[in-house]
């Protein structure tokens, strides 16, 4: 195991979970957190990240002052900072691509300069919209569904393999996060810099600050709890679009493994994920946010889709699975349950966040 840590997105859900989870795994582990603070309510992970004597430095990516070699020489880096709206793509270009691109450049020059190994949190939204909204569906009651017999490779039941096509458009945060994808292979080849890639779905959990273009699962349990309307977006309005999700402690039991065998996989990319067994339509989520909180909500029928949208996402996470022995054990309802009780013991300071 590395003796050094620097996680890159460090007070956002993610690399918060991820450093402070890591900290209680390995005490003697010493991580530095550096991060923007630039999303709401990341600030309130700092006093987490210090109770655990994890060290926090302010930094943004996109500068590469910020990032120095003296300061944050560390043995391995996890990128989590990130732009991941798709929404914000549109509205916003030039700031995603200075975060999710040249950040990366920025990190990259970080590992080169230090020394340090690499591991990426990519995501699942490289694979291209056009061909994930030409996957056969079936329409059941409370979901859509991938039906049988698929002329797309890297598509089955099972969800989307690493071996979906990738040629396509895919919003500008999906093609930052696939351009960084290259960009890492190009300095683990020229630079000697040991990488891992996990192209991720979506992540839950407590800590999750959702927002209506990302963090859906947080998003949908606190709407109920704090009694706030919500939108079926796009599909007819219908709520049957699907996604996988991925409970933060599953995806750190992953990456703690990764980092305890990096070499074996070393020049990897997997898809990680929840998989078919962990995924929910709208329509699901609601019944089990309804269930959970023991309220009801007004929700309103949108017909049309937002540009990005897609009906269905499922993570095939079988390569990784077969290589590490890892799996998600924590289940749709208990990930929402976890974030229920997240809201519940901190109400008064996530009322106006959330």
């Amino acid at each position: 195991m590395v003796e050094t840590i620097l996680i890159v997105g460090g007070a956002g859900f993610i690399g918060s979970c991820l450093a402070i989870g890591l900290k209680k795994l390995h005490p003697e582990l010493q991580i530095i957190c550096l991060d923007n603070l630039r999303r709401r309510g990341s600030e309130l992970n700092l006093p987490r990240l210090k109770s655990c004597g994890i060290q926090f430095v302010y930094g943004d990516i996109r500068c590469a002052a910020d990032l120095d070699p003296v300061a944050l020489n560390a043995d391995c880096i996890i990128d989590c900072a990130a732009e991941p709206s798709i929404l914000a793509g549109f509205s916003s270009p030039q700031y995603v691509l200075q975060t999710n691109l040249l950040g990366t450049v920025n990190v990259l020059e970080l590992a080169r300069q230090t020394g340090a190994s690499l591991l990426f949190l990519s995501t699942s939204r490289v694979y291209p919209i056009a061909s994930v909204k030409s996957i056969k569906l079936l329409e059941l009651p409370s979901r859509f569904a991938i039906a049988p017999n698929q002329t797309i490779p890297g598509i089955s039941e099972l969800g989307i393999s690493e071996d979906f096509p990738l040629k396509g458009h895919r919003s500008l945060y999906g093609a930052t996060k696939l351009a960084s994808e290259l960009l890492i292979e190009e300095y683990r080849s020229a630079y000697n810099v040991p990488a891992i890639i996990n192209r991720c779905g979506l992540i839950t959990g407590a800590w999750q600050m959702g927002k209506v273009d990302q963090g859906v699962c947080g998003l949908w349990v606190a709407a109920h709890y704090f009694q706030k309307s919500l939108n079926y977006i796009g599909f007819g309005g219908s709520g049957k679009q699907v996604r996988d999700l991925l409970h933060v402690e599953d995806l750190l039991r992953l990456v703690n493994y990764q980092l305890e065998n990096f070499a074996e996989f070393d020049g990897e990319v997997f898809n990680v994920g929840g998989g078919l067994s962990n995924s929910l339509s709208l329509v699901e989520t609601t019944d089990l946010c309804q269930k959970i909180t023991g309220k009801s909500i007004p929700i309103n029928p949108v017909l049309e889709e937002r540009a990005g949208d897609i009906p269905i996402f499922i993570t095939d996470s079988s390569r990784v699975m077969e290589r590490t022995g890892w799996q998600p054990v924590i289940g749709p309802e208990a990930a929402l349950q976890d974030v229920y009780d997240w809201i519940v013991a901190n109400e008064v300071v996530l009322s106006s966040i959330l």
